[in-house]
């Protein structure tokens, strides 16, 4: 039975990629920060397996590192710990760049320090941020064009990866993932944020959705389909780095109104700039408004992958479509808000892109 260990277990990623694995036969340690309120609900679902396992340790704590190697001795590692959102990176720049660069590098130099480099194979979450506003689509060979303290931490963590690769023979993979989503997603996502927002004006909670920049371009997958791709990589016999994505952008605008088309909801849009609106046009009522604090200082614009070498050498392709995801987002955030779905026809509604334990 292989072993893996899976920094940032709690988060979406963490949550799929652990009942993947699990799927496939792994034992799997997850590993997660000290929390003083409970952050396992992504993975309650597969806490309960006999081969799960969580620790607590810290990607800036050398010491705690070193003890969940030696006591895990894994075959292969997924760090996918880091301070991932964006735009809070411009407000705590030094927190960015000390869990996603510093951790990275912490947990690198723990596998050789234990003389590990031999045994484990190392997969480094990377990100599609790192690009910033290079000319779509990008690919492998696309030159890095960071924009926010996030995505510099990110090219530091990539850098540092491929050193340890190319420095001591370290079985090193990064993926730069483009965007991918699921009804996992944090809240403080703007695809969550819509999702969520939608799902509560449909239950009277709220009354409108304050965004940000409505027409950003992002190439948006399912996050399920992303972590097959993960390991993937970690399946190679020769280590490289790889670009996720599904080769189509869409804008934040379109995402909202495909989640308000599911919702039975048609947008008109009125107005422009930060005075712009989007009116439900049955009811005359404003939903969407905009507010220039959700805008980034450094606006990322067009953000859209080229995925031939994945597809060529890991043969990984993205099912679930940009439909069917919004879809699934939709469904679940309706249901937790009480919204009743057994009025919706929609071909994507019977696929519900579940966790191990529901499967």
């Amino acid at each position: 039975m292989k072993t893996a260990l899976i920094t940032g277990v709690t988060g979406q990623d963490g949550a799929y990629l652990s009942a993947f694995l699990l799927d496939k036969g792994y034992a799997v340690h997850g590993m997660r920060p000290y929390a003083p309120l409970d952050d396992t609900a992504n993975i309650r679902s597969v806490m309960d397996h006999d081969h799960f396992t969580l620790h607590t340790g810290d990607l800036t704590d050398s010491g705690s590192l070193m003890r969940c190697l030696a006591d895990i001795a894994p075959d292969e590692i997924y760090n996918l710990g880091a301070i991932s959102h964006v735009k809070e990176s411009f407000h705590a720049p030094e927190a960015a760049l000390n869990v996603n660069g510093g951790g990275t590098l912490k947990l690198l130099e723990a596998i050789r320090t234990l003389n590990m480099t031999d045994a484990v194979r190392f997969y480094q979450a990377s990100s599609s941020e790192l690009f910033g506003n290079a000319p779509a689509p990008q690919n492998e060979h696309t030159p890095f064009d960071p924009c926010s303290p996030y995505a510099a931490s990110k090219l530091y963590a990539y850098a540092i990866t491929k050193n340890y690769r190319n420095a001591y023979g370290l079985h090193a993979a990064n993926g730069i993932l483009f965007n991918h989503e699921s009804p996992l997603r944090g809240e403080e996502f703007v695809t969550r944020k819509i999702t969520r927002g939608i799902a509560a004006i449909l239950a009277g909670k709220q009354d409108h959705l304050t965004l940000g920049n409505l027409d950003a371009k992002r190439d948006w997958g399912h996050a399920r389909d992303y972590v097959h791709g993960m390991w993937l990589m970690l399946q190679q016999d020769t280590p490289d780095d790889y670009v996720l994505a599904t080769g189509q952008a869409r804008s934040v605008r379109d995402f909202v109104e495909t989640a308000c088309a599911h919702a039975g909801i048609t947008l008109e849009w009125r107005g422009s700039g930060l005075d712009e609106t989007g009116i439900d046009t049955k009811t005359g009522h404003t939903l969407i408004r905009i507010d220039e604090k959700f805008y980034r200082p450094h606006e990322v614009t067009h953000l859209c992958g080229d995925a031939a070498k994945a597809r060529d050498t890991l043969g990984w392709t993205p099912d679930i479509g940009f439909k069917a995801l919004v879809t699934d987002m939709m469904n679940a955030d309706m249901a937790a808000n009480g919204v009743d779905l057994s009025h919706r026809n929609d071909d994507n509604t019977d696929h519900v892109y579940t966790l191990y334990a529901a499967e």
